[in-house]
């Protein structure tokens, strides 16, 4: 651990934390339906495309028709990646002439980005098609972006309305999620990654005949990267045009492209908070719940570089033989342009917004070092998280906390002048019990039958943790992988499955809350309410986050990091 190190994580927080109110700002004045400076360019053709698709812009949904369209909207679209993905040896834009992806694989790649989660189990380069990986994926990566956003604001104004049977226009929403957020910020996005030299092209491969031998041959891969990096980053994707996702030099060029990028991955999802506090009339709740989120954040990274750089003395030997550039840590699967801190931010950071694995495999952290992805994911993803996502997951806490206070005080427990009653804690603990209950499931029957066992490149507790993360990972809509799992037709269809529960059975308990807390009646605070906009309710907030993942996750996770940990200390004794 390094002065230099820290100081990373400090101008990384500050930069962050100054975009938060801008951002913020920006979203509420758009899903809102205010005047923002791009409407008069983009107005009239958020009218044309309502006309086009037979959208009545006045006409508000109750949360099951707000839950039908984004259902079919996803469907629909998983659809169409699936056949784009199946028929690519037949489409144009194929200079490689790639074969048609596998019936499994590509199952498993259309579930994987219309859930937002971008998890690959292929080598892109070698397997997508530049239609395929611009219509099939990056075309998803604004639409499962803008349904999380959507979904997050749907329960913001149940919680803001009162009496309402009704929580807002799912397709008015996408498209103005679309239109005025996604899409003119990617477009300045893609412009200074191509700037900072991020290809974006259709050519085929370049072929590289070495200057010492000519015999010998590099391919060189390349294509329309910056277009797919911009909406990767921004809407916490994932899933890397080239398979070491942003480590890979043609994705992440540059230091400047570096900051960007990792900043981009919480921008959103950081602003989502302010708009939190502004739809609602209550900034301090916004901020609080910032602060909840950034508390574990910050937890999250002191710990992931304590352990990254003090590697035990039973690996001392191998790790050291790396790390010539920064002595005593582990640089295992680093890039040393990045080193133990940034490596360290990175696995942090992408664990929680959905987007892979930026610095490399998680399998190459010593064990403790791994094990803070793995408990960020398990915790919900609501360290800032997935767009949209991260915020509506911390909202179930909220919901938790404040009953949890309530009983406290030994009153019905108030949410923003909403009371908590006996539904609202029920759809709450719904969508924990059902992200617990999908992963511990599918982790149970993976680590008995022959090719779940069969796929894991360790064995023991590390190999658990294989299997472990890959479920963790796709119920909660990561992508980022533990590494070491050799993909076959049980762990793609299973995955698949287990990102599409995770993403929409989970989605569906949310958009309940929402159209439950709209038809309550506001009440005026009173001496006994619990405060929910001071520092004390972020307190309460982290520790319920914390008791409740203890108590859902953390006797399955004690069987693969902990437990590895524990037996890397004991071979200090031979």
């Amino acid at each position: 651990m390094s002065f230099n190190g820290w100081l990373q994580f400090a101008v990384y927080s500050v930069v962050l934390f100054l975009l938060v109110r801008p951002v913020g700002t920006y979203l509420a004045h758009v899903l809102e339906g205010e005047r923002t400076w791009l409407a008069p360019v983009l107005r009239p053709f958020e009218r044309l495309i309502y006309k086009l698709c037979g959208v009545q812009a006045d006409k508000e949904m109750n949360w099951r028709q707000y839950a039908y369209a984004a259902l079919g909207f996803s469907a629909a679209t998983m659809v169409l990646t699936y056949a784009v993905e199946r028929l690519q040896a037949y489409l144009p834009w194929n200079p490689q002439h790639l074969a048609a992806v596998g019936p499994d694989l590509a199952f498993n790649t259309a579930a994987s980005f219309t859930t937002n989660t971008n998890w690959q189990f292929y080598t892109p380069e070698s397997t997508m098609s530049y239609l395929t990986e611009m219509v099939g994926l990056a075309t998803h990566n604004f639409w499962s972006a803008a349904v999380g956003i959507v979904v997050a604001v749907a329960l913001i104004r149940g919680i803001k309305r009162t009496q309402s049977a009704t929580i807002g226009n799912f397709w008015v929403d996408m498209t103005r999620t679309l239109l005025y957020i996604l899409g003119p910020m990617c477009v300045i996005y893609a412009l200074l990654l191509v700037w900072q030299g991020v290809p974006q092209n259709l050519h085929a491969y370049t072929v590289a005949h070495s200057l010492e031998t000519p015999s010998q041959v590099q391919t060189i891969g390349q294509g329309p990267v910056a277009s797919q990096e911009a909406i990767k980053m921004l809407g916490t994707n994932g899933g890397g045009f080239f398979n070491a996702n942003s480590a890979h030099p043609y994705e992440n060029p540059t230091p400047l492209s570096n900051f960007l990028e990792i900043l981009s991955i919480f921008c959103i999802g950081a602003g989502l908070t302010y708009t939190l506090g502004r739809m609602t009339g209550s900034p301090g709740h916004g901020w609080a719940v910032f602060g909840a989120m950034f508390v574990l954040f910050a937890a999250g990274f002191a710990a992931c570089y304590w352990a990254e750089a003090h590697p035990y003395n039973v690996i001392h030997g191998a790790v050291q033989a790396r790390t010539a550039t920064s002595p005593g840590g582990n640089m295992e699967g680093k890039e040393v342009r990045n080193g133990i801190a940034e490596s360290s931010l990175f696995a942090t950071i992408t664990t929680d917004a959905s987007c892979g694995a930026v610095n490399g495999m998680h399998d190459s952290f010593t064990p403790l070092g791994g094990m803070i992805p793995l408990v960020n994911i398990m915790m919900g993803e609501v360290i800032f998280g997935g767009v949209g996502s991260g915020l509506y997951g911390m909202l179930i806490f909220v919901v938790l906390a404040v009953f949890i206070a309530g009983l406290m005080v030994g009153r019905t427990p108030e949410y923003l002048g909403k009371k908590i009653e006996a539904y609202d804690v029920k759809m709450a603990m719904l969508y924990a019990l059902i992200f617990c209950f999908i992963v511990l499931t599918f982790t149970a029957i993976f680590v008995m039958i022959p090719q779940g066992l069969g796929a894991m490149a360790n064995s023991g507790p590390h190999g658990f943790s294989e299997v472990l993360y890959s479920f963790v990972s796709g119920a909660g809509n990561n992508g980022s992988a533990f590494g070491g799992l050799t993909p076959n037709w049980w762990y793609n269809v299973a995955m698949g499955f287990d990102m599409l529960i995770g993403r929409f059975l989970m989605m569906i308990p949310v958009l309940a809350l929402a159209g439950n807390l709209a038809q309550k009646k506001s009440v005026p605070p009173s001496p006994g309410t619990f405060p929910v906009n001071t520092p004390l309710f972020a307190v309460l907030l982290v520790g319920v986050v914390v008791i409740v993942g203890a108590l859902t996750f953390f006797p399955a996770l004690s069987l693969g990091p902990i437990l590895e940990h524990l037996l890397l200390q004991a071979g200090k004794l031979f």
